[in-house]
């Protein structure tokens, strides 16, 4: 077994940026694993050097607009032809992909406690289980929210995803992701983007592991206009990280796993598929950091929408209607006055499926906890519950620091089906609702 990635690239710190990786988002990037493996001025020389493949890994259709083409080159030892072989159905557990109507349950708002770690073995591919489904991955447009529970790394294994486009939060353990570009290490506080059809597996590099993935079935996620922003704030381009190069030369009995059409197949390679010795592109996987997200909000009165903590965005069809939304709640800084600080009570189009990281989120501070999910459809009302609305009404309007605390949201143009796995689940809170009763009436016409 060789595994080697470029002393020149790893080493790179004259601008602080983590060794092991490329700053920038959606750049163009190129690495090579070994001086010399990467073409110049062509993409398929007749010849590749040290006896390389090349073959392209293209993510958007040909003759999409290069604002939105999506295309690398990748320089290999085997073409992936050679990672194809007799494929065979196996279980996909309880993974579940749009559309999906297993389930047939009542509309309403749902909360759930986090999901036990369990104690038997699971690597990656057994831990994955589905939440809510919306839209088609057919018609490529939709998600699915899942959990993820790890406590075995993947070993003398591979995996891809041909449905869509995996968006990962561990909320608890560290996680490595051997991809085909390159590794990717994150912690609770960072995320990572594998694109379709990226081949990886994962690694536990710090116990047992939990956390949540936002699987797209639509267009690739991208950063959001900034409109009267401006040029910063919110996620800057330069905190974005993509890995250098590194192959494995191993020639060691693998599985390759693809998720195709909403089932699980398996080949069996006399090899690893992680073998791109260099690669030039601007389709590949990238990790962020949540925590260097720099919050915009009202600094004079009323509480902006959410919209205003999107970390990335799914595009539709419809300007400004988007697929997905990724938003995040981080530390941050509450100063408006005259203002009910916690989001209002509201309705809206949008269905909301929402995770915590760590620490507590300001508008349910009982009963959702890390690691811990809320559901709240579109066109069902929702907000803060009477000890939120309690404190926020009543509570001196001088500058709160809301410290220590990381909540999210994937957020949705579609009605997002609960799944039978989610209905049936012993996590699944039954009294969630219950958290609105004590908002008594307080009208009085005679007291303004």
């Amino acid at each position: 077994m060789n595994i080697n990635t470029s002393p020149d690239a790893i080493n790179r710190s004259s601008a602080n940026i983590t060794p092991g990786y490329m700053s920038g988002f959606g750049n163009s990037f190129e690495t090579e694993a070994l001086p010399g493996a990467l073409p110049i001025g062509r993409n398929s020389p007749q010849r590749c050097a040290y006896g390389l493949y090349a073959e392209q890994l293209s993510g958007s259709p040909f003759t999409a607009p290069r604002g939105s083409n999506e295309r690398s080159w990748l320089y290999r030892i085997r073409p992936s032809v050679k990672h194809s072989g007799h494929f065979e159905k196996v279980d996909i557990g309880l993974w579940r992909t749009a559309p999906c109507h297993e389930h047939d349950m009542p509309i309403g708002q749902l909360r759930w406690d986090p999901a036990p770690i369990p104690k038997a073995e699971m690597t990656f591919l057994q831990g994955v289980q589905t939440m809510t489904t919306a839209g088609d991955a057919g018609t490529q447009a939709g998600m699915a929210a899942h959990v993820f529970l790890i406590t075995k790394s993947m070993v003398d294994q591979a995996f891809y995803n041909a449905d869509g486009e995996m968006l990962l939060v561990p909320q608890q353990g560290n996680l490595r992701f051997v991809t085909e570009f390159g590794r990717i290490d994150v912690e609770p506080g960072e995320i990572a983007i594998i694109p379709r059809g990226v081949k990886f597996r994962v690694e536990l590099t710090g116990g047992p592991a939990r956390g949540y993935i936002c699987e797209n079935y639509g267009g690739a996620f991208t950063m959001p206009e900034r409109g009267p922003i401006g040029a910063n704030c919110l996620a800057n381009a330069r905190d974005f990280l993509t890995p250098v190069a590194a192959y494995e030369d191993k020639d060691t009995p693998t599985e390759l796993f693809v998720k195709w059409g909403g089932s699980l197949y398996v080949t069996k390679l006399p090899h690893s598929p992680i073998d791109v010795v260099a690669w030039h592109g601007n389709y590949a996987p990238y990790k962020y950091d949540l925590r260097a997200f720099s919050p915009v909000g009202a600094i004079s009165f009323d509480h902006p929408d959410p919209s205003i903590f999107t970390v990335l965005t799914s595009p539709s069809e419809t300007a400004g209607t988007a697929n997905i939304d990724f938003v995040i709640f981080p530390e941050r800084w509450a100063v408006a006055e005259n203002t009910f600080r916690p989001p209002w009570y509201h309705m809206n189009i949008m269905s909301e499926f929402m995770g915590l990281v760590y620490g507590v989120y300001d508008a349910k501070p009982q009963g959702f906890t890390p690691g811990g999910i809320s559901l709240h459809n579109m066109m069902l009302p929702h907000g803060p519950d009477r000890e939120a609305f309690d404190h926020a009404s009543n509570s001196e309007l001088k500058p709160v620091k809301l410290a220590g605390t990381m909540a999210f949201m994937f957020e949705t143009r579609f009605p997002q089906r609960v799944t039978a796995h989610a209905a049936k689940s012993a996590t699944l809170q039954s009294d969630y609702a219950d958290c609105w009763k004590g908002l008594e009436k307080r009208f009085d016409p005679g007291k303004r």
